[in-house]
């Protein structure tokens, strides 16, 4: 897995990505230690994501996302279920972030 840190290459990658599922009991600062700062750092212009990472995995990107908090404080300390986009199914990047996570 490799955040992607080119935010010109993230917009063309996210153009047709949707939900594919949660990452369940993970917190900001679990994102923070497995893949540094988001990719995008400010807000949406419809302020409908606060943060959000573009990661890379097997040939596939991904997008972990808070949705609908419209709160930066409650992303960074209190949200503990981010969204994940993709343009096919996520579990196995899912699966790869939760095990990433237990071994931190």
């Amino acid at each position: 897995m490799k955040k992607v840190t080119d935010q010109n290459l993230a917009l063309d990658v996210l153009s047709g990505t949707c939900l594919r599922g949660y990452l369940d009991n993970t917190t900001y600062s679990d994102l923070i230690q497995l893949f540094g700062e988001p990719t995008f750092n400010e807000p949406s212009g419809d302020d409908k994501i606060q943060r959000e990472w573009v990661v890379e995995h097997e040939g596939n990107y991904f997008t972990i996302y808070d949705w609908k908090t419209y709160d930066l404080n409650y992303t960074m300390n209190k949200l503990n279920e981010f969204n994940v986009g993709g343009k096919i199914n996520a579990m196995n990047f899912i699966d790869a972030v939760q095990k990433a996570k237990a071994s931190l």
